[in-house]
């Protein structure tokens, strides 16, 4: 083997360079006059080209020798361009093409079978259930039991044996249309003959509804509730969302302690105080023949302690009245009246049972 060592090594010497004369400036005309058109020409295409002292017009040398045929069309410019590439032949290719398939054909994998597929029984059922829909499978979820599998919608509709329409499995639970109810008519009871009827005793008017009738002014509802003094027949009376205020609850209250034939009274969604129910309530207990009282919804919600106590010691002393509504804050006042009525109740059907 040779081995190179610095001593032997030989080092290329640089060739000297030629001194380069010191061009003078003040005869850059005299040397520029010199130049051929050749030498000119090369001059002037060596400079930098991101010079940006320089404007862009001055950066990149006119190399175009053939003179301008007029100024700039672009639309002119594009269909001559199409059209010399629709004249040109395409590039001869240098091997023909020929449809290939490389590579393997993917397959898939064969996955063993288990233990329970194997021994799994193939019965008429398996050919119905693969061919079912996928509708036809939540009904029989449904059927099942599998409430799991179902959501909302789709469960609610099975208990009502509905048609189930909520997307199969994947089926998102979406709000129900509302039903669209239709108002009430309005109550086309003529007031004015209800109270000539009522002085003259009608006996085939049993039931007056007055209900949300607004008009009603408080001078004929005191002499609606006047008229109870001395009427015998009328059974029913619903007053309710008749802006009926103290002034005509305690008429009202004077009428019911006369009265010995009225059997139900409703008076909600009025603006009667706890007080002025209170005194209803001493004039029912007087003959105790009412049966039915509807008080709740009034303008005043909340009656207070010790109104509720007044009214469960009233209804205990009552033994006709059935069903009383009323909306109560305490609990305690509320389980005391529920159970006076529930004994109201016992009492009434066990005289049934006996006259039976």
């Amino acid at each position: 083997k040779s081995c190179v060592t610095a001593d032997t090594m030989e080092v290329p010497q640089l060739k000297p360079v030629q001194d380069v004369p010191e061009i003078d400036l003040d005869d850059i005309d005299k040397l520029l006059e010199s130049l051929s058109p050749e030498e000119l020409e090369e001059l002037n295409g060596d400079f930098d080209p991101d010079n940006s002292l320089l404007p862009p017009s001055q950066r990149m040398k006119n190399q175009t020798s053939k003179a301008p045929t007029g100024p700039y069309h672009r639309k002119k410019l594009l269909d001559f361009l199409e059209k010399k590439a629709k004249e040109e032949k395409d590039w001869e290719q240098n091997k023909p093409f020929v449809k290939e398939i490389r590579g393997k054909i993917w397959k898939p994998k064969v996955e063993p079978k288990s233990k329970e597929e194997e021994e799994h029984l193939e019965t008429e059922w398996d050919d119905i259930l693969t061919a079912a829909s996928e509708e036809e499978l939540v009904d029989l979820a449904a059927v099942l039991g599998f409430h799991g599998m179902l959501n909302q919608t789709q469960y609610y509709a099975g208990l009502d044996n509905m048609k189930i329409e909520a997307g199969g499995f994947q089926g998102v639970a979406k709000a129900q249309e509302l039903i669209k109810v239709p108002d009430e008519p309005p109550n086309k009871t003529d007031v004015e003959e209800s109270i000539k009827r009522l002085k003259d005793n009608d006996s085939k008017l049993t039931h007056l509804n007055l209900n949300n009738i607004k008009n009603i002014s408080v001078e004929r509802l005191i002499e609606v509730c006047e008229t109870l003094k001395t009427n015998t027949t009328l059974e029913t009376l619903e007053m309710a969302s008749v802006n009926m205020t103290d002034k005509v609850a305690k008429k009202l209250a004077e009428a019911l302690s006369e009265n010995k034939t009225l059997k139900v009274l409703n008076v909600e969604s009025n603006f009667v105080s706890g007080e002025a129910i209170v005194e209803i309530m001493k004039a029912i207990n007087k003959n105790q023949t009412l049966q039915e009282l509807r008080v709740a919804n009034q303008k005043p919600e909340v009656l207070g302690n010790k109104v509720e106590m007044t009214l469960v010691k009233l209804i205990g002393e009552n033994s006709t009245l059935l069903r009383f509504g009323i909306a109560l804050e305490f609990p305690d006042a509320r389980v005391r009246i529920h159970e006076k009525l529930q004994e109201n109740n016992d009492n009434l059907r066990k005289k049934r049972v006996g006259k039976d």
